[in-house]
Protein backbone atom coordinates (compact mmCIF):
# COMPACT_ATOMS: atom_id res chain seq x y z
CA UNK A 1 0.00 0.00 0.00
CA UNK A 2 2.81 2.39 0.83
CA UNK A 3 4.24 2.08 -2.66
CA UNK A 4 1.05 3.58 -4.13
CA UNK A 5 1.12 6.77 -2.08
CA UNK A 6 3.94 8.67 -3.85
CA UNK A 7 2.38 8.31 -7.34
CA UNK A 8 -0.95 9.54 -6.00
CA UNK A 9 0.66 12.56 -4.36
CA UNK A 10 2.61 13.24 -7.54
CA UNK A 11 -0.61 13.03 -9.55
CA UNK A 12 -2.32 15.52 -7.27
CA UNK A 13 0.67 17.87 -7.43
CA UNK A 14 0.55 17.60 -11.21
CA UNK A 15 -3.14 18.50 -11.23
CA UNK A 16 -2.45 21.45 -8.97
CA UNK A 17 0.21 22.68 -11.35
CA UNK A 18 -2.21 22.35 -14.26
CA UNK A 19 -4.85 24.39 -12.46
CA UNK A 20 -2.39 27.09 -11.43
CA UNK A 21 -1.15 27.31 -14.99
CA UNK A 22 -4.71 27.81 -16.20
CA UNK A 23 -4.81 24.58 -18.20
CA UNK A 24 -8.18 23.43 -16.93
CA UNK A 25 -10.62 26.01 -15.73
CA UNK A 26 -8.98 29.41 -15.66
CA UNK A 27 -9.71 30.31 -19.27
CA UNK A 28 -13.50 30.12 -19.10
CA UNK A 29 -13.75 33.78 -19.89
CA UNK A 30 -12.02 33.21 -23.23
CA UNK A 31 -14.66 31.88 -25.64
CA UNK A 32 -12.04 30.92 -28.24
CA UNK A 33 -9.79 28.66 -26.16
CA UNK A 34 -10.87 25.02 -26.01
CA UNK A 35 -9.26 22.71 -23.43
CA UNK A 36 -9.00 19.06 -24.46
CA UNK A 37 -7.51 16.42 -22.16
CA UNK A 38 -6.24 13.21 -23.74
CA UNK A 39 -4.06 10.33 -22.61
CA UNK A 40 -0.79 8.81 -23.72
CA UNK A 41 0.14 8.53 -27.37
CA UNK A 42 -3.31 9.68 -28.50
CA UNK A 43 -2.68 13.12 -27.01
CA UNK A 44 0.46 13.48 -29.09
CA UNK A 45 -1.18 12.37 -32.32
CA UNK A 46 -4.35 14.45 -32.00
CA UNK A 47 -2.28 17.64 -32.17
CA UNK A 48 -1.16 16.53 -35.64
CA UNK A 49 -4.82 16.42 -36.73
CA UNK A 50 -5.66 19.91 -35.51
CA UNK A 51 -4.35 22.08 -38.38
CA UNK A 52 -7.21 20.94 -40.63
CA UNK A 53 -9.69 21.65 -37.81
CA UNK A 54 -8.25 25.11 -37.23
CA UNK A 55 -8.48 25.84 -40.96
CA UNK A 56 -12.23 25.17 -40.77
CA UNK A 57 -12.71 26.98 -37.46
CA UNK A 58 -10.09 29.73 -37.16
CA UNK A 59 -11.99 31.23 -34.23
CA UNK A 60 -11.38 28.12 -32.08
CA UNK A 61 -7.97 27.49 -30.54
CA UNK A 62 -7.57 23.98 -29.13
CA UNK A 63 -5.18 23.37 -26.29
CA UNK A 64 -4.37 19.67 -25.73
CA UNK A 65 -3.19 18.54 -22.32
CA UNK A 66 -1.56 15.11 -22.20
CA UNK A 67 -2.32 12.99 -19.12
CA UNK A 68 -0.54 9.74 -18.22
CA UNK A 69 -2.91 6.75 -18.21
CA UNK A 70 -1.65 5.72 -14.78
CA UNK A 71 -2.80 8.98 -13.19
CA UNK A 72 -5.63 10.07 -15.49
CA UNK A 73 -8.55 8.64 -13.50
CA UNK A 74 -7.49 10.29 -10.25
CA UNK A 75 -6.71 13.55 -12.02
CA UNK A 76 -10.17 13.65 -13.54
CA UNK A 77 -11.93 12.91 -10.26
CA UNK A 78 -9.90 15.55 -8.46
CA UNK A 79 -10.61 18.04 -11.26
CA UNK A 80 -14.33 17.27 -10.90
CA UNK A 81 -14.17 17.93 -7.16
CA UNK A 82 -12.28 21.18 -7.76
CA UNK A 83 -14.49 22.38 -10.64
CA UNK A 84 -11.44 22.27 -12.92
CA UNK A 85 -12.53 19.84 -15.63
CA UNK A 86 -11.68 20.66 -19.26
CA UNK A 87 -14.20 21.32 -22.01
CA UNK A 88 -13.88 17.85 -23.53
CA UNK A 89 -11.88 14.76 -22.83
CA UNK A 90 -10.84 11.32 -23.95
CA UNK A 91 -12.47 8.91 -21.48
CA UNK A 92 -12.01 5.16 -21.20
CA UNK A 93 -15.30 3.43 -21.97
CA UNK A 94 -15.49 1.77 -18.56
CA UNK A 95 -15.09 5.18 -16.89
CA UNK A 96 -18.18 6.67 -18.52
CA UNK A 97 -20.69 5.25 -16.01
CA UNK A 98 -18.81 6.86 -13.13
CA UNK A 99 -18.80 10.34 -14.63
CA UNK A 100 -22.38 9.97 -15.85
CA UNK A 101 -23.40 9.07 -12.29
CA UNK A 102 -21.66 12.25 -11.10
CA UNK A 103 -23.83 14.19 -13.59
CA UNK A 104 -20.63 15.60 -15.09
CA UNK A 105 -21.22 14.69 -18.75
CA UNK A 106 -23.31 16.30 -21.47
CA UNK A 107 -25.89 13.97 -23.09
CA UNK A 108 -25.15 13.99 -26.82
CA UNK A 109 -28.31 12.55 -28.42
CA UNK A 110 -29.77 15.90 -29.49
CA UNK A 111 -26.49 17.13 -30.97
CA UNK A 112 -25.94 13.84 -32.79
CA UNK A 113 -29.43 13.95 -34.28
CA UNK A 114 -28.91 17.54 -35.45
CA UNK A 115 -25.49 16.79 -36.92
CA UNK A 116 -26.62 13.84 -39.01
CA UNK A 117 -23.91 11.50 -37.67
CA UNK A 118 -25.06 8.01 -38.67
CA UNK A 119 -25.06 5.98 -35.47
CA UNK A 120 -25.71 2.77 -37.42
CA UNK A 121 -22.24 3.25 -38.93
CA UNK A 122 -20.76 2.51 -35.49
CA UNK A 123 -20.20 -1.04 -34.28
CA UNK A 124 -23.27 -1.60 -32.13
CA UNK A 125 -21.55 -3.21 -29.15
CA UNK A 126 -18.98 -0.43 -28.96
CA UNK A 127 -21.58 2.33 -29.25
CA UNK A 128 -23.56 0.64 -26.48
CA UNK A 129 -20.71 1.28 -24.02
CA UNK A 130 -21.55 5.00 -24.35
CA UNK A 131 -25.28 4.64 -23.65
CA UNK A 132 -25.67 4.97 -19.90
CA UNK A 133 -28.71 5.03 -17.65
CA UNK A 134 -27.99 7.98 -15.36
CA UNK A 135 -29.90 10.58 -13.35
CA UNK A 136 -31.87 11.99 -16.25
CA UNK A 137 -32.48 8.73 -18.11
CA UNK A 138 -30.60 6.69 -20.67
CA UNK A 139 -28.53 8.72 -23.12
CA UNK A 140 -25.37 8.67 -25.17
CA UNK A 141 -22.80 10.39 -23.01
CA UNK A 142 -19.92 9.98 -25.45
CA UNK A 143 -18.97 9.01 -28.98
CA UNK A 144 -16.45 6.20 -29.49
CA UNK A 145 -13.08 7.57 -30.62
CA UNK A 146 -11.23 4.30 -31.05
CA UNK A 147 -12.04 0.71 -30.17
CA UNK A 148 -10.28 -2.15 -28.50
CA UNK A 149 -11.22 -5.80 -28.23
CA UNK A 150 -9.47 -9.13 -27.76
CA UNK A 151 -9.06 -12.05 -30.15
CA UNK A 152 -6.60 -14.80 -31.07
CA UNK A 153 -3.10 -14.16 -32.35
CA UNK A 154 -1.70 -17.54 -33.32
CA UNK A 155 1.15 -19.38 -35.00
CA UNK A 156 -0.48 -20.49 -38.24
CA UNK A 157 2.49 -22.73 -39.11
CA UNK A 158 2.29 -24.65 -35.80
CA UNK A 159 -1.47 -25.01 -36.16
CA UNK A 160 -1.03 -26.42 -39.67
CA UNK A 161 1.72 -28.80 -38.61
CA UNK A 162 -0.53 -30.08 -35.81
CA UNK A 163 -3.15 -31.04 -38.40
CA UNK A 164 -5.52 -28.08 -38.17
CA UNK A 165 -5.99 -26.12 -41.38
CA UNK A 166 -8.26 -23.43 -39.95
CA UNK A 167 -8.26 -21.48 -36.68
CA UNK A 168 -10.72 -22.85 -34.10
CA UNK A 169 -14.26 -21.49 -34.01
CA UNK A 170 -15.57 -23.31 -30.93
CA UNK A 171 -14.30 -23.99 -27.43
CA UNK A 172 -13.95 -27.71 -28.16
CA UNK A 173 -12.02 -27.05 -31.37
CA UNK A 174 -9.72 -24.63 -29.54
CA UNK A 175 -9.00 -27.19 -26.83
CA UNK A 176 -8.31 -29.85 -29.48
CA UNK A 177 -5.96 -27.51 -31.35
CA UNK A 178 -4.02 -26.61 -28.20
CA UNK A 179 -3.64 -30.26 -27.27
CA UNK A 180 -2.45 -31.20 -30.77
CA UNK A 181 0.09 -28.35 -30.82
CA UNK A 182 1.44 -29.32 -27.41
CA UNK A 183 1.73 -33.00 -28.34
CA UNK A 184 3.75 -32.06 -31.38
CA UNK A 185 5.93 -29.52 -29.56
CA UNK A 186 6.65 -31.70 -26.54
CA UNK A 187 7.81 -30.67 -23.08
CA UNK A 188 8.31 -26.96 -22.53
CA UNK A 189 5.72 -25.97 -25.12
CA UNK A 190 2.16 -24.79 -24.50
CA UNK A 191 -1.01 -24.33 -26.47
CA UNK A 192 -1.72 -20.80 -25.25
CA UNK A 193 -0.45 -17.88 -23.20
CA UNK A 194 -3.09 -16.52 -20.78
CA UNK A 195 -1.21 -14.30 -18.30
CA UNK A 196 -2.78 -14.66 -14.87
CA UNK A 197 -2.83 -10.91 -14.28
CA UNK A 198 -4.80 -10.11 -17.45
CA UNK A 199 -8.58 -10.26 -16.85
CA UNK A 200 -9.74 -9.73 -20.44
CA UNK A 201 -9.48 -13.33 -21.76
CA UNK A 202 -11.56 -14.73 -18.90
CA UNK A 203 -14.05 -11.87 -19.11
CA UNK A 204 -14.50 -12.46 -22.84
CA UNK A 205 -15.29 -16.13 -22.16
CA UNK A 206 -17.74 -15.03 -19.46
CA UNK A 207 -19.49 -12.59 -21.81
CA UNK A 208 -20.05 -15.49 -24.18
CA UNK A 209 -22.04 -17.28 -21.47
CA UNK A 210 -24.18 -14.46 -20.10
CA UNK A 211 -24.17 -11.80 -17.40
CA UNK A 212 -21.69 -11.73 -14.53
CA UNK A 213 -23.95 -9.48 -12.41
CA UNK A 214 -27.59 -9.97 -11.43
CA UNK A 215 -30.51 -8.08 -9.91
CA UNK A 216 -30.09 -5.03 -12.13
CA UNK A 217 -26.29 -5.04 -11.72
CA UNK A 218 -26.75 -4.86 -7.94
CA UNK A 219 -25.42 -8.33 -7.04
CA UNK A 220 -22.73 -10.69 -8.21
CA UNK A 221 -23.58 -13.74 -10.32
CA UNK A 222 -20.14 -15.31 -10.39
CA UNK A 223 -21.22 -18.47 -8.57
CA UNK A 224 -24.04 -19.04 -11.08
CA UNK A 225 -23.76 -21.53 -13.97
CA UNK A 226 -22.99 -19.03 -16.79
CA UNK A 227 -19.81 -17.68 -15.21
CA UNK A 228 -18.88 -21.07 -13.77
CA UNK A 229 -18.91 -22.57 -17.27
CA UNK A 230 -16.51 -19.87 -18.47
CA UNK A 231 -14.28 -20.22 -15.41
CA UNK A 232 -14.21 -24.01 -15.66
CA UNK A 233 -13.11 -23.83 -19.30
CA UNK A 234 -10.47 -21.20 -18.50
CA UNK A 235 -9.09 -23.11 -15.51
CA UNK A 236 -9.24 -26.35 -17.50
CA UNK A 237 -6.68 -24.96 -19.96
CA UNK A 238 -4.19 -24.56 -17.12
CA UNK A 239 -5.02 -27.87 -15.45
CA UNK A 240 -4.42 -29.66 -18.73
CA UNK A 241 -0.98 -28.06 -18.84
CA UNK A 242 -1.88 -26.14 -22.00
CA UNK A 243 -0.96 -22.70 -20.58
CA UNK A 244 1.83 -21.73 -18.18
CA UNK A 245 0.75 -20.49 -14.74
CA UNK A 246 2.52 -17.18 -15.20
CA UNK A 247 1.85 -13.45 -15.16
CA UNK A 248 3.09 -11.22 -17.95
CA UNK A 249 5.87 -9.95 -15.68
CA UNK A 250 7.28 -13.48 -15.52
CA UNK A 251 7.70 -13.62 -19.29
CA UNK A 252 10.87 -11.88 -20.38
CA UNK A 253 9.68 -11.10 -23.91
CA UNK A 254 6.30 -12.20 -25.26
CA UNK A 255 7.35 -11.78 -28.90
CA UNK A 256 10.57 -13.75 -28.54
CA UNK A 257 8.74 -16.58 -26.80
CA UNK A 258 6.01 -16.56 -29.46
CA UNK A 259 8.67 -16.81 -32.18
CA UNK A 260 10.42 -19.57 -30.25
CA UNK A 261 7.21 -21.57 -30.10
CA UNK A 262 6.71 -21.50 -26.32
CA UNK A 263 2.99 -21.01 -27.04
CA UNK A 264 0.86 -20.94 -30.19
CA UNK A 265 -2.22 -18.92 -29.16
CA UNK A 266 -2.24 -15.51 -27.46
CA UNK A 267 -5.42 -13.58 -26.60
CA UNK A 268 -4.55 -9.91 -27.02
CA UNK A 269 -5.54 -6.63 -28.63
CA UNK A 270 -5.02 -4.63 -31.85
CA UNK A 271 -1.86 -2.82 -30.74
CA UNK A 272 -0.02 -6.12 -31.12
CA UNK A 273 -0.47 -6.11 -34.90
CA UNK A 274 2.17 -3.41 -35.07
CA UNK A 275 4.25 -5.00 -32.31
CA UNK A 276 4.32 -8.39 -34.04
CA UNK A 277 5.42 -6.74 -37.27
CA UNK A 278 8.16 -4.76 -35.55
CA UNK A 279 9.43 -7.30 -33.04
CA UNK A 280 9.21 -10.66 -34.82
CA UNK A 281 12.03 -11.55 -37.21
CA UNK A 282 11.40 -11.34 -40.95
CA UNK A 283 11.29 -15.13 -41.24
CA UNK A 284 8.28 -15.19 -38.88
CA UNK A 285 6.15 -12.66 -40.73
CA UNK A 286 4.27 -15.23 -42.79
CA UNK A 287 3.82 -17.61 -39.88
CA UNK A 288 1.36 -15.81 -37.63
CA UNK A 289 -2.24 -14.70 -38.06
CA UNK A 290 -5.28 -13.43 -36.19
CA UNK A 291 -8.77 -14.89 -35.78
CA UNK A 292 -11.96 -14.03 -33.88
CA UNK A 293 -12.41 -15.63 -30.49
CA UNK A 294 -13.97 -19.08 -30.41
CA UNK A 295 -17.29 -19.38 -28.62
CA UNK A 296 -19.06 -22.29 -26.95
CA UNK A 297 -20.72 -23.36 -30.21
CA UNK A 298 -19.29 -21.02 -32.86
CA UNK A 299 -17.59 -17.63 -33.18
CA UNK A 300 -17.92 -15.90 -29.82
CA UNK A 301 -18.34 -12.38 -28.53
CA UNK A 302 -15.48 -10.44 -27.00
CA UNK A 303 -14.93 -7.32 -24.94
CA UNK A 304 -15.89 -3.82 -26.06
CA UNK A 305 -13.10 -1.50 -24.96
CA UNK A 306 -11.41 1.64 -26.15
CA UNK A 307 -11.93 5.34 -25.50
CA UNK A 308 -14.65 7.85 -26.24
CA UNK A 309 -14.96 11.61 -26.60
CA UNK A 310 -17.05 13.31 -23.91
CA UNK A 311 -18.04 16.89 -23.10
CA UNK A 312 -18.33 18.21 -19.56
CA UNK A 313 -21.42 20.04 -18.33
CA UNK A 314 -19.52 22.86 -16.64
CA UNK A 315 -17.86 23.88 -19.90
CA UNK A 316 -18.97 27.25 -21.26
CA UNK A 317 -17.71 26.25 -24.71
CA UNK A 318 -19.90 23.27 -25.49
CA UNK A 319 -20.67 24.41 -29.04
CA UNK A 320 -16.98 24.66 -29.86
CA UNK A 321 -16.28 21.36 -28.13
CA UNK A 322 -18.95 19.64 -30.20
CA UNK A 323 -17.38 20.92 -33.42
CA UNK A 324 -14.14 19.20 -32.44
CA UNK A 325 -16.01 16.00 -31.56
CA UNK A 326 -17.67 16.09 -34.98
CA UNK A 327 -14.33 16.59 -36.72
CA UNK A 328 -12.58 13.78 -34.85
CA UNK A 329 -15.56 11.51 -35.57
CA UNK A 330 -15.36 11.92 -39.36
CA UNK A 331 -14.28 8.69 -41.14
CA UNK A 332 -11.41 10.48 -42.89
CA UNK A 333 -10.08 11.87 -39.61
CA UNK A 334 -10.38 8.44 -38.03
CA UNK A 335 -8.37 6.94 -40.89
CA UNK A 336 -5.56 9.44 -40.34
CA UNK A 337 -5.71 8.77 -36.61
CA UNK A 338 -5.38 5.03 -37.25
CA UNK A 339 -2.42 5.55 -39.58
CA UNK A 340 -0.59 7.45 -36.83
CA UNK A 341 -1.54 5.31 -33.81
CA UNK A 342 -2.73 1.90 -34.99
CA UNK A 343 -5.93 2.46 -32.96
CA UNK A 344 -8.95 0.91 -34.62
CA UNK A 345 -11.81 3.17 -35.79
CA UNK A 346 -15.30 2.57 -34.34
CA UNK A 347 -17.11 3.41 -37.61
CA UNK A 348 -17.42 0.80 -40.35
CA UNK A 349 -17.02 3.41 -43.09
CA UNK A 350 -13.55 4.27 -41.77
CA UNK A 351 -12.50 0.67 -42.45
CA UNK A 352 -12.80 1.19 -46.21
CA UNK A 353 -9.30 2.61 -46.45
CA UNK A 354 -6.76 0.17 -47.98
CA UNK A 355 -4.70 0.32 -44.78
CA UNK A 356 -7.52 -1.54 -43.04
CA UNK A 357 -9.59 -3.14 -45.81
CA UNK A 358 -6.54 -4.87 -47.33
CA UNK A 359 -4.82 -5.75 -44.06
CA UNK A 360 -5.56 -9.38 -43.19
CA UNK A 361 -4.70 -9.24 -39.46
CA UNK A 362 -6.90 -6.15 -39.04
CA UNK A 363 -9.84 -7.78 -40.80
CA UNK A 364 -10.12 -10.35 -38.03
CA UNK A 365 -10.74 -7.41 -35.70
CA UNK A 366 -13.41 -6.06 -38.06
CA UNK A 367 -15.16 -9.43 -37.79
CA UNK A 368 -14.79 -9.51 -34.02
CA UNK A 369 -16.13 -5.97 -33.61
CA UNK A 370 -19.44 -7.18 -35.00
CA UNK A 371 -19.59 -9.43 -31.93
CA UNK A 372 -18.63 -7.45 -28.82
CA UNK A 373 -20.48 -6.77 -25.57
CA UNK A 374 -20.19 -3.89 -23.15
CA UNK A 375 -19.05 -4.45 -19.59
CA UNK A 376 -21.58 -3.75 -16.81
CA UNK A 377 -22.15 0.02 -16.82
CA UNK A 378 -21.55 0.75 -13.18
CA UNK A 379 -18.84 2.83 -11.48
CA UNK A 380 -17.75 -0.17 -9.39
CA UNK A 381 -16.92 -2.31 -12.40
CA UNK A 382 -13.16 -1.66 -12.48
CA UNK A 383 -12.80 -3.02 -8.93
CA UNK A 384 -15.02 -6.00 -9.67
CA UNK A 385 -13.06 -6.72 -12.86
CA UNK A 386 -9.80 -7.02 -10.92
CA UNK A 387 -11.41 -9.08 -8.15
CA UNK A 388 -12.70 -11.50 -10.78
CA UNK A 389 -9.18 -12.16 -12.05
CA UNK A 390 -7.67 -12.47 -8.57
CA UNK A 391 -10.31 -15.11 -7.83
CA UNK A 392 -9.51 -16.96 -11.05
CA UNK A 393 -5.80 -16.90 -10.24
CA UNK A 394 -6.44 -18.54 -6.85
CA UNK A 395 -8.42 -21.30 -8.55
CA UNK A 396 -5.76 -21.84 -11.22
CA UNK A 397 -3.03 -22.02 -8.57
CA UNK A 398 -5.06 -24.51 -6.52
CA UNK A 399 -5.41 -22.20 -3.52
CA UNK A 400 -9.23 -22.44 -3.63
CA UNK A 401 -11.81 -24.56 -5.36
CA UNK A 402 -13.99 -22.90 -7.96
CA UNK A 403 -17.22 -23.28 -5.96
CA UNK A 404 -15.86 -21.71 -2.78
CA UNK A 405 -13.94 -19.03 -4.66
CA UNK A 406 -16.92 -17.85 -6.72
CA UNK A 407 -19.23 -17.81 -3.69
CA UNK A 408 -16.66 -15.70 -1.86
CA UNK A 409 -16.37 -13.41 -4.89
CA UNK A 410 -20.14 -12.89 -4.90
CA UNK A 411 -20.01 -11.90 -1.22
CA UNK A 412 -17.31 -9.31 -1.93
CA UNK A 413 -19.11 -7.97 -4.98
CA UNK A 414 -22.41 -7.75 -3.09
CA UNK A 415 -20.63 -5.65 -0.46
CA UNK A 416 -19.25 -3.33 -3.17
CA UNK A 417 -22.75 -2.92 -4.60
CA UNK A 418 -24.57 -2.39 -1.30
CA UNK A 419 -24.99 1.33 -1.92
CA UNK A 420 -26.53 0.65 -5.34
CA UNK A 421 -29.15 -1.58 -3.71
CA UNK A 422 -29.83 1.06 -1.06
CA UNK A 423 -30.27 3.80 -3.66
CA UNK A 424 -32.58 1.61 -5.72
CA UNK A 425 -34.72 0.78 -2.67
CA UNK A 426 -34.85 4.46 -1.72
CA UNK A 427 -35.93 5.44 -5.22
CA UNK A 428 -38.60 2.75 -5.25
CA UNK A 429 -39.97 3.93 -1.90
CA UNK A 430 -40.05 7.52 -3.12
Amino acid sequence: MSNAAPPRRAALRRLGALALAGLAGCDRADPGLLNFWAMGREAEVVTELLPAFHARHPDIVVRVQQLPWTAAHELLLTAYAGDALPDLCQLGNTWLPEFAALDALVPLDARIAASGIALDDYYAGVLDTNRIAARHGSALYGLPWYVDTRLLFYRSDLLHEAGHEQPPRTWDAWMDAMQAIQRRGGAGHYGALLPLNEPDPLFALALQQGDVLADGDCRGAFSQPPFRRALDYYVGIFRAGLAPKMTDTQISNVWDEFARGLFAFYVTGPWNIGEFRRRLPAAMQGRWATAPLPGPHGPGVSTAGGSSLVMFKRSPRQDAAWKLVEYLSEPGTMQRFHAATGDLPPRRSAWRSPALADDVPSQAFAQQLERVRAAPKIPEWERIFQEMQLTAERVVQGVQGAEAATRQLDVRVDAMLEKRRWLRARAAAA
